[in-house]
């Protein structure tokens, strides 16, 4: 199987970041997919100046904000019908260490059948909320897979083998904004794709922008995880055997 790899950066008004990000992505990687989900003026123009300077990179335009999910799967269509096998997702804002990047590839090229995500390690600069947010949503995800293998269903730092994905998005309707993330794990986990995790540093920098909206994203989190633990039930005969067949 022939490995083409290739880089995701969903893109929502992060025009102070994304020059910085970009330079970085392109030195571990030639192919970047761009995806504008919306972005004000400002932010259209930087990116049109990028794509135009940079042949390798293909900018493409949602007509307004769809959220990060309908982004990244918007470049993982892409990617796919360019050819590529796998594509590397990474936020626009810097959050995530670039220096792991080559970590997160050299496993993907080994073991090919493998989504490889990253396992936080934060600093103090995470909001509170936010982190314990995260654990509670971390013990949906064991509840909805009978397991503990998912060691981090939320961030969005991850190689995605595409073969699997797009299966999974031609026959499944996933969530469009910030639950995207962690349904996409637990619906390939219940398909028996594993994920591989790799301990990777998280830094929130102080004049970052979040998009993550507490209450409509929370309430869009816990109607994720009511279908995801109704799901569940369905395949529960199936999640106890893999069990015992570990």
């Amino acid at each position: 199987m022939s490995y083409k790899p290739c880089f995701i950066i969903p893109v929502y008004n992060h025009h102070q970041f994304i020059e910085r990000t970009l330079k970085k992505v392109m030195s571990y990687g030639d192919r970047v997919f761009l995806i504008d989900d919306g972005s004000i003026e400002e932010g259209q123009f930087l990116l049109e100046d990028l794509s135009k300077k940079n042949p390798s990179v293909s900018l493409i335009r949602l007509p307004c904000n769809q959220g990060k999910g309908a982004a990244v799967m918007t470049g993982l269509e892409a990617a796919f019908k360019q050819g590529f096998t796998h594509a590397l997702q990474i936020d626009a804002d810097g959050q995530h260490d670039f220096s792991d990047i080559p970590n997160f590839i050299e496993y993907s090229r080994e073991y090919p059948e493998n989504i490889v995500s990253g396992q936080p390690i934060y600093d103090s600069s995470i909001p509170k909320s936010r982190l314990y947010g995260r654990y509670i949503s971390h013990f949906w995800v064991w509840v909805e897979t009978l397991s503990f293998d998912i060691k981090d269903s939320m961030i969005g730092f991850r190689v995605y083998p595409l073969d699997p994905i797009i299966s999974l998005l031609k026959d499944t309707t996933l969530g469009q904004r910030m639950d995207f993330d962690t349904e996409i794990l637990v619906r390939l986990y219940w398909r028996g794709v594993p994920t591989h995790f790799i301990k990777t540093r998280i830094v929130y920098p102080l004049d970052g922008i979040s998009h993550f909206n507490y209450l409509t994203d929370n309430w869009r989190i816990i109607k994720l995880h009511t279908r995801l633990f109704f799901g569940m039930l369905k395949r529960l005969p199936c999640l106890i055997m893999r069990k015992f067949q570990k």
